[in-house]
């Protein structure tokens, strides 16, 4: 069994809350391969040029080497 595992960063992007900027995140990577853990690095946002409000968190995700 490898002791090792791959890290990767990834940026979850959601109109509805930082919450499912980061499920967005975490599903995605995890659909081309399993992820073991991840790490919320930072958040933060922008407002469109629809005055939307636009947040975007930024993931850092670990996946366990075969």
């Amino acid at each position: 069994m490898s002791k090792s595992f791959e890290i990767i960063e990834r940026v979850g992007i959601s109109k509805v809350s930082s919450n499912e900027a980061i499920k967005s995140a975490v599903k995605e990577a995890n659909e081309e391969s399993k992820v073991g853990w991840f790490e919320v690095l930072e958040e933060r946002g922008r407002v469109t040029q629809e005055g939307e409000i636009e947040f975007q968190v930024t993931v850092k995700i670990g996946r366990k080497l075969d």
